[in-house]
């Protein structure tokens, strides 16, 4: 089967599956709950988002490779003219543990003419066994334990930043889907009334080829069903533009699905859209910033810093590493490791000025700071911007009440004109001007509906919700 017709063919499942249970007059509905559950399902940016919490364990799996037990094999053998100069095998086995500690075992071999003396050793063998520290630099924190800890509060902020990033997709869909809404509302709105032009039109025309009114009025009538067609032309223009702009958020797996012309949205989306996007039962009173993913993240990228800051200023310390192992030629016997056999040994290291050290520290406590500056600011625009937003939601309720009178009213000033053109008490030009105004009525219904509703998604983008009912 070509490319185009499998694409095809998934687009005609998609819609027939999905929304063939809500088809009313040859149409299919794409409700605003179904088109959201398919946007986090299958749109890249979602599917990226998931992403998120798998580096995040990759890499803690990467921070906890540094305390995995070693083993290590050093083995050199050099002959020469029939002699055996020397043959060596050191080999080791090192645990490292949390507090800069670390458990080896140790089993060396040596023989050979030319070894050195101090290499001399039992013909069977030595075996050692024994621990080496950093007691000063590298005792509370060092680079692996400073891996770990970073590594699980990024893992942490991985999942926050994936609720951000869902959260950002969503948004941008809904506003989409209530972008369509409008587009399709405004065209309903010049069809409903294109249909009532056309019927004046044949009334009219009707009218005067009996004589009861002057065949100029034909003109105005006939003005008024072009004008009408004109604006609900371009009211579709509008709607296949939204229509393609809703279009970037349908996929079906991994393929680009095109919305056809026989879907149109719910028009009782408003009922849904609450539920659908979690904000409902919301008030401001309960709004809190603790568990804000925003807010989570920028906590756990400053715990990360913190670790940083404390590995920084624990390289101001003198690094002093002492190492103490038993030896014995048969390990075998526990009795045989004896403290009067052993090696040991220690170093010891600090720079004179510590400039890089301190450099280090000073840079670290800068973005420490940084961070926390940008989660008191983050904490400030979130807060004011959750309590601009119930002022809006508050004000659009009033403002839908008012609109919907309007509405109301304007549709009671037309009836009314048309009852007294049917007595012959008024005119077409009259009509015109009443209908007009209605028309401009509805579409500013539309426009603050289609308000309200943006308003609703930038409360759900505030949040920062990742809906779990999709």
């Amino acid at each position: 089967m070509p490319k185009s017709s499998r694409i095809n063919h998934l687009i005609w499942i998609f819609f027939l599956t999905i929304f063939a249970s809500h088809a009313q007059q040859d149409s299919l509905v794409l409700g605003f709950k179904e088109y959201l559950g398919y946007v986090k399902k299958y749109h890249p940016v979602a599917k990226q988002a998931q992403l998120a919490i798998p580096i995040g364990q990759a890499n803690l799996m990467k921070a906890r490779g540094g305390f995995d037990p070693k083993v290590e094999v050093d083995y050199d053998r050099k002959q020469f003219k029939d002699t055996e100069y020397w043959d060596r095998l050191n080999t080791t086995f090192k645990l490292p543990t949390w507090f800069g500690i670390e458990l080896k075992g140790n089993y060396q071999q040596s023989e050979g003419v030319y070894i050195n003396p101090n290499e001399t050793l039992p013909e069977d063998g030595l075996y050692s066994a024994g621990v080496s520290m950093s007691v000063l630099q590298g005792f509370w924190i060092n680079e692996r334990m400073a891996t770990l800890r970073k590594a699980k509060f990024f893992r942490e902020q991985s999942k926050a930043d994936q609720d951000l990033l869902v959260n950002e997709v969503l948004f941008n869909a809904s506003l989409a889907y209530f972008d369509w809404l409008r587009a399709y509302r405004d065209a309903e709105v010049f069809q409903d009334f294109l249909q009532n032009a056309e019927v004046r039109f044949q009334g009219v025309k009707s009218s005067a080829l009996a004589g009861d009114i002057a065949i100029i009025d034909t003109v105005e009538a006939k003005i008024a069903v072009e004008n009408r067609a004109l604006s609900l032309e371009q009211a579709r223009v509008k709607l296949i533009k939204r229509s393609l702009e809703l279009s970037n958020f349908l996929w079906i797996d991994d393929v680009p699905v095109e919305l056809q012309d026989n879907v149109v949205p719910n028009l009782e989306a408003d009922a849904e859209i609450d539920t659908t996007l979690e904000i409902l039962g919301k008030p401001l009173d309960s709004f809190t910033l603790d568990n804000h993913p925003k807010i989570r993240s920028l906590d756990f990228k400053i715990d990360g810093l913190v670790v940083d800051r404390r590995l920084k200023a624990n390289k101001l310390l003198p690094k002093l590493d002492v190492e103490y192992n038993f030896i014995t030629e048969t390990p075998e016997f526990i009795n045989s490791l004896v403290t009067e056999n052993y090696k040991g040994g220690l170093s010891f290291r600090f720079p004179l000025f510590l400039r890089k050290e301190r450099g280090d520290l000073k840079l670290a406590k800068f973005k420490l700071r940084d961070a926390e500056f940008e989660r008191d600011n983050a904490q400030i625009e979130i807060q004011n911007k959750v309590i601009a937003i119930y002022r809006e939601l508050d004000s659009y309720l009033t403002q839908n009440t008012l609109i919907a009178n309007i509405v109301r009213d304007y549709g009671t000033l037309l009836e009314a004109e048309e009852r007294k053109f049917s007595f012959g008490e008024s005119s077409l030009f009259l009509i015109n001007s009443r209908e007009s105004k209605l028309i401009d009525a509805y579409l500013k219904r539309n426009e603050m509906q289609n308000k309200f509703f943006h308003t609703k998604a930038k409360l759900f983008k505030s949040l920062a919700i990742n809906p779990e009912n999709l």
